[in-house]
């Protein structure tokens, strides 16, 4: 962003906005993509955003180290899951060595072999938060230029997902 004048208006270069890449679905337009780390049921644990050019996987460290502290019963505060199941886009191995020494056990379907894994079964809660997620017409289609404000409304996003959740628990 360059101040001109009175406002900042974006640099020739970032007419996209920041944080977005070629999609490489969508004949290469300009997208983002949006991280989630959920828990069983459903609840966000943690969230980023970024181009619609990177690879999944390179989030999954930052998202497992973006997990908050959870309290409750006596003792240290539990900090980290005790599995992480994903999909094959996850399956490398220098991630898996990355994950199991944070003492997280990494159930990720290996690339290659043959469909029905059986984590289909679990992977679903996942996507049942993006779209609970994507029913916010803000994140379903990125309007801001600044990824700031974007990962402020999917961070706001989360949080209403986590209140109607709890909500509905009640």
């Amino acid at each position: 962003m360059v101040t001109r004048g009175r406002r900042l208006q974006p640099r020739p270069s970032e007419k996209g906005g920041s944080e977005t890449g070629p999609s490489p679905v969508d004949r290469a337009r300009n997208g983002s993509k949006h991280h989630l780390l959920v828990e069983a049921s459903g609840i966000p644990l943690a969230w980023t955003v970024t181009g619609g050019n990177r690879n999944d996987v390179t989030q999954l460290i930052p998202l497992l180290d973006a997990v908050p502290t959870v309290a409750g019963l006596p003792g240290r505060p539990r900090r980290r899951p005790t599995s992480v199941l994903a999909d094959r886009a996850y399956d490398h191995d220098k991630y898996r060595r990355l994950v199991r020494e944070r003492g997280i056990t990494p159930v990720l379907a290996r690339r290659q072999t043959e469909h029905g894994s059986g984590l289909g079964r679990a992977r679903w809660v996942v996507e049942r938060t993006f779209a609970w997620l994507h029913n916010f017409k803000r994140l379903l289609v990125r309007y801001d230029r600044r990824h700031e404000i974007h990962q402020a409304f999917l961070a706001l996003g989360c949080c209403l997902v986590c209140f109607r959740r709890l909500q509905r628990s009640l």
